[in-house]
């Protein structure tokens, strides 16, 4: 383990290397950040009483850049929540066997709850507890994009420190690093990739819902909060094409800026942490990473703090340390123990099912339990076919990405912002296609559905493709292996991992965004599926609790069966027959 030393910053050092361009370029940088932050924020903090539908939108195109600015922080505040969730959730559930069997279906059952379910139950709280503020208001906005995004990347740090090579794990053994040591020099470096990628996934599908979360309808009241979303909402309500052609414009702008200032600096620095036997053909590259590593400023910044962050990395590596015979003990807990536990967790879940069979009973009855059975097995099938259409698609597209360095250059970029662009925006455009073609909305679902979600995975494909170490690439190529014995024996064993997890989180998604593809306005005329999402958005809009909650736990219910009877067999079978070290 090496380290780098750190030198207190001197009078002659700084004349070795004075100010210059670069350190005027991030101090103008940083100052019109924090000026922007300030002034977009502060109108988080207004009054609001929930007798009022909140601040008016106005559909003048000079209004979007502010708009948009808000939509974008709310977007930024829900990402950190989601990166802090993440981290703690999968270390925990990744290395505690008694709480991995809680947490880990936990996930799968919250990843299965839609973004109006949580909205539904949250509004009212939120707003109850900053009474009188907006900032309530912004809190539940806030709270619903982080459940957009947070669950992929759980389950990708998650996976990340299940699948740590024996080989890191044995060298830090071997060096008897502390818990903290572990996971700062071996866990998060190695997850790291990984976490940005499905960050920047998860930010992308963000902006599907950002609509949901500001134009606000539920228990018959609607909230209205400024932002593009809601921008878009008001103008799909008037009929205005030229303010929706404005907010795509503005949108397509956005989602540029935040690529070249936040997702191409990070995926730029994380190439670091890129295990390989050989040296990869090529490295992503970002002129603001090499702007700021070229500034002084924060070469003496780092120097000043590195002291402080050396104290703190040796005081918790010291409380964290842990001896051989306690991680012995650990990993042999006493039997009477996980009899208890295994007895407390049968418990919770029967009271659970007879709570939910009397309120099935009492409040719905078996034939809205049949009905909406049906409604479930309707979107299941258009998330089935969905899946089917899509890795046909771009499994494909995405391994020549991941394979081509030159392909990627150019390709990834325009992916990302595709992937990026809320395609719920476009749905308009779709609706009125429908109506013109006589297309019902119970085969046009799949489509919108698909605009939001094919992109898990061509994305964990592209990403599978690019961990698949160049010597084995490099042996094919030698050896002559080509066509379908190559797929055969070394892509799809290669990318089998990603696929699934692209595939999961594709289907995850698929379900959620039934809630807005499956019930779509131009105006007054509105189309309708067949579906679940169709159900939980009519039931959330005239607040009817009995079949919001029955909606959610129905789909809930589909996609823990999938995930247990399906996805986690396929996991099994991945980790056992395509795992690198294995």
């Amino acid at each position: 383990m090496l380290t780098k030393a750190h030198n207190s910053p001197s009078h002659e050092a700084l004349h070795r290397r004075p100010f210059g361009l670069a350190d005027v370029a991030v101090i103008l940088g940083t100052l019109a950040l924090i000026v922007t932050i300030a002034r977009v924020g502060a109108g988080a903090f207004v009054s609001f009483t929930p007798q009022t539908s909140g601040p008016t939108i106005s559909l003048d195109p000079i209004h979007l850049p502010y708009y948009a600015a808000r939509s974008t922080l709310r977007m930024f505040v829900a990402l950190i929540f989601s990166v802090i969730f993440s981290i703690f959730y999968g270390y925990i559930a990744a290395y505690s066997r008694r709480a991995e069997r809680v947490m880990v279906p936990l996930l799968d059952l919250l990843q299965s709850v839609p973004v109006l379910g949580f909205l539904s139950v949250t509004v009212t709280g939120f707003i109850a507890l900053f009474r009188g503020n907006l900032i309530g208001l912004e809190a539940a906005s806030i709270f619903a994009i982080f459940t957009s995004q947070v669950w992929n990347m759980a389950f990708s740090f998650y996976n990340s420190l299940r699948t740590v090579p024996h080989d890191l794990n044995e060298a830090a053994t071997l060096y008897r690093l502390s818990r903290w040591e572990r996971f700062t020099r071996v866990e998060v470096p190695w997850g790291m990739i990984g976490l940005i990628w499905n960050g920047m996934i998860s930010f992308g599908g963000g902006w599907f819902f950002v609509s949901a979360s500001e134009a606000i309808t539920v228990l018959h009241k609607s909230y209205t909060l400024p932002g593009i979303g809601s921008y878009v909402a008001a103008a799909i309500a008037v009929r205005d094409f030229r303010a929706i052609c404005f907010a795509l414009l503005t949108m397509t702008c956005v989602i540029i800026i935040i690529d070249q200032l936040f997702w191409k600096p990070l995926m730029a620095w994380s190439d670091r942490f890129r295990v390989e036997l050989n040296a990869a053909d090529t490295t992503p590259r970002s002129w603001l990473l090499n702007l700021l590593r070229s500034a002084n400023i924060l070469t003496v910044l780092g120097q000043v703090i590195a002291p402080f962050a050396e104290t703190i990395d040796r005081l918790l590596s010291r409380l964290t340390r842990v001896s051989v015979t306690a991680r012995t003990e650990t990993r042999s807990p006493k039997k009477w123990v996980d009899r208890v536990y295994n007895g407390v967790l049968l418990l919770i879940i029967a009271v659970l099912l007879i709570s939910t069979s009397r309120f099935v009973l009492s409040e719905v009855g078996l034939a809205e339990v049949r009905h909406t059975t049906l409604m479930g097995l309707a979107t299941f099938s258009r998330t089935v076919i969905l899946l089917i259409i899509g890795t046909l698609i771009w499994t494909p597209i995405g391994v020549a990405i991941g394979f081509n360095p030159r392909l990627a250059r150019f390709a990834q970029p325009a992916v990302q912002l595709i992937a990026s662009f809320p395609a719920n925006f476009l749905f308009p455009f779709a609706t009125i296609a429908f109506i013109a073609l006589g297309i019902s909305l119970n085969w046009g679902s799949i489509l919108l559905m698909a605009l939001g979600a094919q992109w898990y995975i061509l994305f964990n494909v592209i990403a599978g493709a690019m961990s698949i170490p160049t010597d084995l690439r490099e042996m094919a190529r030698n050896m002559g292996i080509r066509g379908w014995t190559l797929w055969r024996t070394l892509i799809i064993p290669g990318i089998f991992s990603s696929w699934l997890t692209g595939s999961v989180t594709a289907m995850g998604g698929a379900w959620n965004a039934s809630i807005i593809a499956e019930t779509v306005s131009w105006g007054s005329v509105t189309l309708t599926a067949m579906g679940l999402g169709a159900y939980i958005t009519q039931a959330t809009t005239t607040g009817d609790w009995p079949r919001i909650a029955l909606g959610i736990g129905m789909m809930s219910l589909f996609v823990v069966t999938v995930n247990r009877v399906l996805w986690n067999r396929l996991y099994d079978m991945a980790k056992d027959r395509y795992s690198i070290d294995a």
